[in-house]
C-alpha cells in the first residue's frame, strides 16, 4: 500500500469520529440553519436561565444528520449543565432507565436518541419522571411486590427521534418544546461547508464549496463527510486547494454523482430502469435486483429520491419518473407508459 493510499485510509476510519465531533458548533449561535428553530429554542433557553431553573423537555424531530444530536450538546452547554448521552435500543428494561434516572445531577440533560425505540416498561416510566421527577421501582414480584418511590432531582430530557410518528401521545405531550428540524438549502449547506473548512484548515474556494454544497443531499453531516473526502483527494492528488474541478473529481471517485446520488441510489434507479421498465415494482423485487436487504432500500435509498422527484411511491409499487430517466441519460421504452394500465412495466408487481 502507498503512502498516499494509507493516507486516504487514516482519515477513512476512527479519525473522522472525532474530526466530526469538533466541527459541531458549541453555541446556538454558531449553529447554521434551521432559523425557526434556533429562535424558538432560543426563548425557551433563555426564559429558563432567568428563572434559575432547569429548560423545559425538549423532542426534536428529523431526518438523519441534520443537527439534533448537536442541538442537545448546545443545549447543555447554553444551560451550563452536563449531559448525559444514551439511546432508546440501549434501554430495554424499566430498570436500564431507572438506574440512569437516579444517577443524574440537578440540571442535568438527558439526551435519548432514537427515543421512539425505547420499550413500553421504560417508556411508561419516564412519563413519570419527566411531569414529577419521580419513578417507582418495585421490588419483588407477585402480591408481595412493593413500589419504592425514588425523588429525582429536575433535569431536561431531549430526545431526538427520526420517526415522530411512532411516538405514543402521552409520551409526545409531556415535552414543552417540540421542533422538527428540515433539510438544509444549498446555500446554508454552503456556509456549513466554509465553516468546517475553516476548521479543518482547509482552503476551499467559492466554486469548491458549492460544488460540495449541491451533492450533499441538504444534510450537514454528509456536507461535512464530502469535504472529509475532498480534501483527502485535494492533498493526494493536488496542492491541497478544494476548487470546483477538484471537488468534482473527488467525488466522482467517491461515487457520487452531481445531485448527490450515490452508487446505491443509482443501483435502484438503474434497476428499476432497465429490469422493469420503470415500474411499478414491488419493493422486494427490486430490493433483491438491487442486492440489498429491503430495509435497506426503504429507509436508506428511497426517501432520497423520493424527495428528489425520481422516485414515486404507488399502492402498485415503486415507479420512476421521467426525471429518473433524464438523469440517469435514459430514454423511457414506449411500453413503461402502459405500464399504469396494464402494460409490460408491470413487472415485480407481486414483489411487495
Amino acid at each position: 500500500m502507498s503512502s498516499e493510499e494509507r493516507l486516504v485510509d487514516a482519515y477513512a476510519d476512527g479519525e473522522d469520529q472525532a474530526v466530526e465531533a469538533a466541527l459541531r458548533p458549541k453555541q446556538l449561535a454558531e449553529f447554521i440553519g434551521q432559523p425557526k428553530v434556533r429562535e424558538q429554542l432560543d426563548l425557551v433557553l433563555r426564559a429558563a436561565r432567568a428563572r434559575g431553573g432547569t429548560a423545559d423537555h425538549v423532542l426534536l424531530s428529523g431526518a438523519p444528520g441534520l443537527g439534533k444530536t448537536t442541538l442537545s450538546m448546545i443545549i447543555a452547554a447554553e444551560m451550563g449543565a452536563p449531559i448525559r448521552i444514551t439511546s432508546g435500543p440501549a434501554i430495554q428494561h424499566a430498570g436500564d432507565l431507572a438506574a440512569i434516572l437516579s444517577s443524574l445531577q440537578e440540571g442535568e440533560v438527558l439526551f435519548l436518541d432514537e427515543i421512539h425505540r425505547m420499550s413500553r416498561p421504560a417508556e411508561e416510566m419516564l412519563y413519570m419522571a419527566m411531569e414529577d421527577f419521580r419513578v417507582d421501582v418495585v421490588v419483588g414480584k407477585g402480591p408481595g411486590a412493593t413500589a419504592i418511590p425514588l425523588e429525582l432531582p429536575p433535569f431536561t430530557l431531549v430526545g431526538a427521534t427520526t420517526r415522530a410518528g411512532l411516538l405514543p401521545p402521552p409520551l409526545r405531550d409531556r415535552f414543552g418544546f417540540t421542533a422538527h428540524m428540515e433539510f438544509y438549502e444549498p446555500e446554508e449547506l454552503e456556509q456549513v461547508v466554509r465553516r468546517s473548512a475553516q476548521l479543518l484548515e482547509v482552503h476551499t474556494d467559492a466554486e469548491g464549496a458549492v460544488e460540495i454544497a449541491g451533492r450533499s443531499r441538504g444534510t450537514p453531516r454528509i456536507a461535512n463527510r464530502l469535504l472529509r473526502r475532498v480534501r483527502d483527494y485535494a492533498q493526494v492528488k493536488a496542492d491541497g486547494v478544494i476548487t470546483k474541478e477538484i471537488a468534482a473529481a473527488a467525488l466522482e471517485v467517491y461515487e457520487v454523482d452531481g445531485r448527490g446520488l450515490d452508487r446505491l441510489d443509482r443501483a435502484v434507479l438503474g434497476s428499476l430502469l432497465k429490469l422493469f421498465g420503470g415500474g411499478p415494482v414491488g419493493l422486494s423485487t427490486l430490493a433483491v435486483a438491487v442486492g440489498e436487504e429491503r430495509e435497506t432500500v426503504e429507509e436508506v435509498a428511497e426517501p432520497f429520491l423520493v424527495r428528489e422527484g425520481l422516485l414515486a411511491r404507488t399502492p402498485r409499487g415503486r415507479v420512476a419518473t421521467p426525471a429518473a430517466w433524464a438523469h440517469m441519460g435514459l430514454t423511457p421504452p414506449q411500453q413503461s407508459a402502459r405500464g399504469a394500465s396494464g402494460g409490460p412495466g408491470q413487472q415485480g408487481l407481486f414483489g411487495a
